[in-house]
């Protein structure tokens, strides 16, 4: 299989298998626990069905939106995920050249593996830097200053990573990062020599924006459940976010909203974005998928806060069910990891193609020209 083999989500997510070492491939794909969150993730999507008009004159589409004061010129970015020199050796910089490419989005993590200023250099669209609340408070003052200095638009701060999700597949695989090498390690690398040519030769692994500051990720191999677990403050509460709102004076949001008590809170602090999101189902098993939760936040806080649909995209039609449904755009992870996995920037390009090729031709099949002009009487729950 190769890249113009790739026509969906699940070709990408094949190719990225027969390219990664098995433990790298595994911690993209897998989630916590039994994986059930993960996988309503996007089954929750069938539960609504589109309901489409005719004779609507399509000939012109407008796919653009603007989110958090950033206009993009299709309704979807790419989220913030972290380690991804160990997808493909231009990890960050791949994807922050595609989606300057589609005009869209790019969201960087404290735990990338490329620094914000080497990504604002390269990058001409709208960044998010996605900021993990860390008990040193001088590592939390280095990012926030290094976001604001790089220029990024919009700072979003992960509420849903208090401690670590039970990620199994890692505990199996023995995933940690950087990867340690072991017997079982160097026989996944051994068959996979692309791979482990480009890691072990390339640009050295490293988590820049923590360097100086901790060791663990990057010199000091650890899973990423144990990092969570006892490199992020606990104690972090409402008034420690509210604070970070007002340090960053601009387009700052919360990344793991699933409750309307909650989403209601963030308009109190002054956010001016939420990502309805579960961390992909890597953190509580068992809870609520975004899209299921998406109405009734919507309803509650939609016209004072702009509100993203986060996780289980795969579709299309998944994008236009959670803008009908309220939501005033969608971010994607695994489905541009699994492409960067499979051929770089030419990988993540195809894929943000691609996925705006459906949400074009799936806009002119509900008859529709413009975004805001999806809305609930277009659904209908199953």
């Amino acid at each position: 299989m190769n890249l113009g083999q790739c026509h969906n989500f699940s070709d990408f997510r094949t190719l990225a298998k027969n390219r990664l070492p098995g433990p790298i491939f595994h911690y993209i794909d897998g989630a916590a626990d039994d994986e059930v969150t993960y996988k309503r993730n996007s089954q929750s999507f069938n539960d609504v069905d589109l309901v489409p008009n005719v004779l609507a004159g399509v000939e012109e589409v407008d796919m653009s939106t603007k989110i958090m004061g950033q206009e993009l010129s299709m309704p979807f970015y790419c989220a913030p995920t972290a380690l991804q020199r160990l997808f493909h050796h231009e990890g960050e910089r791949a994807v922050a050249k595609a989606a300057s490419s589609a005009g869209t989005m790019f969201g960087v993590s404290s735990l990338a593996t490329v620094t914000v200023e080497d990504i604002a250099k390269i990058s001409t669209g709208p960044k998010m830097f996605q900021f993990y609340f860390h008990k040193d408070r001088g590592l939390n003052d280095a990012l926030l200053e290094r976001a604001k200095a790089a220029k990024f638009n919009v700072l979003a701060l992960t509420v849903d990573t208090i401690t670590g999700g039970n990620r199994e597949r890692d505990l199996r695989t023995g995933f940690t990062s950087p990867p340690k090498l072991t017997l079982d390690s160097i026989l996944s690398f051994a068959f996979h020599p692309m791979w482990a040519w480009n890691f072990f030769t390339k640009e050295k692994f490293d988590m820049p924006h923590l360097s100086g500051h901790v060791t663990e990720g990057t010199n000091l191999a650890v899973s990423v459940g144990q990092y969570f677990s006892t490199m992020l403050d606990q104690s972090m509460n409402w008034s420690d976010a509210e604070k970070l709102c007002q340090q960053w004076n601009g387009q700052f949001a919360l990344k793991g909203i699933m409750s309307v008590e909650d989403a209601k809170r963030a308009v109190d602090i002054g956010c001016t974005g939420i990502m309805v999101s579960n961390h992909g189902g890597r953190q509580l098993d068992g809870s609520r998928a975004p899209f299921d939760q998406l109405a009734e936040i919507c309803d509650a806080v939609g016209d004072k806060i702009d509100v993203v649909c986060e996780g289980g995209i795969q579709r299309g039609t998944h994008v236009l069910k959670a803008l009908s449904v309220g939501a005033k755009c969608c971010s994607i992870g695994r489905y541009y990891l699994y492409a960067l996995a499979a051929a770089g920037q030419a990988g993540v390009e195809r894929a943000l193609n691609q996925l705006a090729v459906e949400v074009e031709r799936d806009m002119k099949l509900m008859g529709v020209t413009r975004v805001d002009q999806l809305n609930r009487s277009n659904i209908r729950i199953r």
